[in-house]
C-alpha cells in the first residue's frame, strides 16, 4: 500500500476538516477534527451528537476513543 493511502495518513491529511464519526453503538458525532493519534483517538471541536439522525447535543470539544469508532466520513456536510 502506498504510504499516502494508509488510513492514518489519509486521516492526518484531513486535519481541521469537518468530519462525521459513527460509533459502534450507533451514535454519530460531527465536528472539526483538531487532533488524532496513532490509535485513531480523535479530538473534535464544535461537535454535535446525533442519534438516529436526530440532534441530541452540542459540545465544545470532545475526545472520541479510536476503538469505539465504526467508521469515519471525511468531508461531511453540516446538519442544519
Amino acid at each position: 500500500m502506498e504510504p499516502s493511502k494508509k488510513p492514518l495518513n489519509v486521516l492526518v491529511k484531513q486535519m481541521n476538516a469537518y468530519i462525521a464519526i459513527l460509533l459502534k453503538n450507533g451514535v454519530e458525532y460531527r465536528g472539526t477534527m483538531i487532533k488524532c493519534d496513532g490509535h485513531m483517538n480523535i479530538l473534535l471541536e464544535g461537535a454535535t451528537e446525533l442519534v438516529n439522525n436526530e440532534l441530541k447535543a452540542n459540545y465544545g470539544s470532545i475526545l472520541v476513543r479510536g476503538n469505539n469508532i465504526l467508521y469515519i466520513m471525511l468531508d461531511a456536510k453540516k446538519k442544519a
